[in-house]
Formats: structure tokens, sequence, C-alpha cells
């Protein structure tokens, strides 16, 4: 490709963006973010990538979102790390599968099932997609200081939202339904679309990321005829992530 002005999708340059991320996939959620951030500012908005930069303790922190599915979150992954990225911490929300998890609550990833093929481009299925460690500890004291419920554990991820939601309708019905129980019996928490991508693509890059979630709903306590509301409250996945990722600079400056 040839060199450009600009990154080609999310239209940065360097100097635009800090080395600490955080990537909602909603760009509506990205304003929400930068009020929490000192000073922000929106430095670009292209396609489903809207970019906002301000400060958390001392550093430069960017809120981008990558709109829904792992091959446009790994386009800003590449695209802000070639800007000088090297932290990602994905919010956004998931499905509960393991009964334990209700609606409102927080999922912390520690690992993703690689339901996805973006992840494939970037290492051999045998490779597993696992969250940056230090990442995953500062998000969950966070929730837990915010008095938030948490689960910690692996997600699953995939790239037909419908799959999950309707997967009779769908001519490899007998695949998708076979696979979610299989993810049930391995006590997989939640079924999201990035985290997978994100987390390979991190270990390609070799840059740190991890990923929080709040749970919008949970079809298998609906299916067992278990009480839930369901629960489209963001703020509380994004206070996470801001909180967690000032831990995560803490930690830094300390040289944890």
């Amino acid at each position: 490709m040839q060199k450009l002005e600009k990154q080609y999708h999310i239209a940065c340059v360097p100097g635009d963006v800090g080395r600490y991320c955080i990537l909602p996939g909603d760009p509506g959620r990205v304003p929400a973010i930068a009020a929490l951030l000192e000073d922000a500012r929106q430095v670009a908005c292209n396609r489903e990538f809207n970019v906002w930069t301000g400060t958390l303790l001392g550093e430069r922190v960017t809120a981008c979102s990558t709109g829904i599915g792992g091959p446009s979150a790994a386009i800003a992954m590449e695209e802000l790390h070639k800007c000088g990225a090297d932290t990602f911490i994905r919010t956004g929300t998931c499905g509960g599968i393991d009964l334990e998890v209700k609606s409102g609550d927080i999922v912390v990833a520690t690992g993703a099932v690689r339901f996805e093929h973006t992840s494939r481009e970037y290492a051999p299925i045998e490779f597993p997609a696992v969250a940056d460690f230090t990442i995953t500890g500062c998000l969950v004291e966070a929730a837990r200081d915010l008095g938030l419920k948490v689960h910690t554990g692996i997600v699953q991820c995939k790239d037909s939202f419908y799959g999950q939601h309707d997967p009779e309708a769908s001519p490899v019905y007998y695949e998708l339904k076979a696979k979610w129980e299989s993810w049930k019996r391995l006590g997989v928490k939640a079924s999201e679309m990035e985290s997978a991508a994100m987390f390979v693509v991190a270990s390609a890059l070799g840059c740190r990321c991890g990923s929080c979630f709040h749970v919008v709903w949970n079809q298998e306590r609906e299916a067992a005829g278990l009480d839930q509301d369901m629960s489209e409250d963001t703020a509380s996945s994004v206070r996470v992530a801001v909180e967690g990722l000032k831990r995560l600079i803490a930690a830094d400056h300390r040289g944890e």
C-alpha cells in the first residue's frame, strides 16, 4: 500500500494518539469516555472510527471506537499502533452464557474462544487468545472498588450476531448449536465479538490488551426461566475501563 499522509481508516498521524487506548465499539460511547479524561478533544472521525485524545495521570490517552466485530477492531489496533499506541483496553457489551452471569454485571475476559476468522490471519488456530495479565488484574480491581459484580474467565467470540441469537435460521444451525453447547459445558462466561481478534493482534504486534464488558442479557438464564432485567446502560463498563487504566498507568510509573 502506498505511503499516506494519515492512517487510511482512522485518519490519524503520530502525535494524535497516546500510548494508552480505550476501544469501545459504538462511536457514540467515545464522548462518554472522553468526559472522564482531562483536556480531551476530538482528533479524527472517519467511518466507524471516532477518535478523541486527552490525559490521565499525566499520560496521553486515546478513546477510539472500532465498530462491530474483529475486522474493524484489528484495523483500529494496527493503525493506532503505527501512530505510537501499545496498550489497548476494550470496553463494550456482551451476552451472558454462564448462568451466574446476570444482566448489569461486568465480565473481564482472561481469554477468548477464537470462533471468528480475523485472528486466523494473525496466528494459527492453535495459538491462544489471551488477555494481558496486568491489565486484567487492574480491570478486576477497578470493578470491585466500584462495587460492581464482576466475573472473570473465557469469553466466546464470533462474527455473526444472529448466529448466536437465531441459530435455527442458519443453514449450519447444527454446528452453531453444537458449538454453543460446548461453550456452556466449558464454563464460558459470555459471548461477544472482538476480544479474540484483539488479543491475538496484540500478541502479533507485541502489545498489551485486555477487555471488560457490561452484560446486556443472558439467553441461558432466560431459557432456564430465571429472573433478569435487560440492561443497556454501558456506563459501568466505561468506568471500569477508565479506572482500570488509571491503575495500569500507576503501575507503569512504578515500573511494575
